[in-house]
């Protein structure tokens, strides 16, 4: 199987208002394997959080293909498309989404819940990987109960306890505070590091950019590797 988990080729992303065409994105390759943690930056409106949608098959480009494990995703209806994200990719946000009615063991739970895993193994790994991000003594706690921090973690755990391919953070520190975000990311590096997961984050923070592999910049509409 090939080591790469995610690759788009050529692929262009335009916007309408109105009568006004936006371009966003122009004509990008990009590829990740498995063991590559890789850092975009650019300014803001620049089209980041645009381009890992597509990269999550979470939007269609205008033009291009993006294919997650040798799938081109325009190939694959809704549903398929959905378990393939599932299968393959975990997602970490600026702010947390966890649903607040459930501990945040279920909600770590749930990903694997929706992959048809039984709720007695679903828990325990839910419960090892909580253990693993420094939750052990929070699972019962519901998201309003739980810190920034805590809950930042508790969505890692969430994103990484499928063990997918690759994870995909969306300025995933940009809401904690600098001591916080050193420590959540930190523990992303570690954990996607002993899992061999490819590790895609989006940040303005050049600080955190240094930690990774690699760093692009998105200016322009293009993606250019520093």
């Amino acid at each position: 199987m090939s080591d790469t988990i995610i690759k788009c080729h050529n692929i262009s992303q335009i916007f309408k208002d109105g009568d006004t065409i936006i371009p966003v994105l122009d004509k990008i390759d990009f590829e990740i394997k498995h063991g590559e943690n890789i850092a975009i930056m650019g300014a803001s409106g620049a089209g980041k959080s645009t381009l890992l949608q597509l990269l999550g098959g979470l939007d269609t480009p205008t033009l291009g293909n993006v294919f997650i494990k040798g799938t081109d995703v325009s190939s694959v209806n809704a549903k398929k498309l959905g378990l393939l994200r599932n299968k393959y990719l975990g997602f970490v946000y600026q702010f947390h989404h966890l649903l607040p009615e459930f501990s945040a063991l279920e909600n770590v739970m749930m990903p694997l819940l929706i992959a048809k895993l039984n709720k007695s193994e679903a828990k325990q790994k839910a419960t090892e990987l909580l253990k693993r991000v420094g939750l052990m003594d929070r699972i019962k706690h519901r998201p309003g109960q739980l810190s920034g921090g805590e809950r930042q973690r508790a969505a890692i755990a969430r994103a990484l306890v499928t063990n997918p391919a690759c994870i995909l953070a969306d300025e995933p520190t940009g809401n904690l505070d600098e001591s916080t975000a050193t420590t959540v990311m930190n523990l992303m590096l570690e954990l996607t590091e002993q899992q061999n997961n490819g590790l895609i984050v989006v940040t303005h923070d050049k600080s955190l950019a240094n930690q990774m592999s690699k760093t692009y910049e998105l200016t322009g509409g293009k993606l250019v590797l520093q």
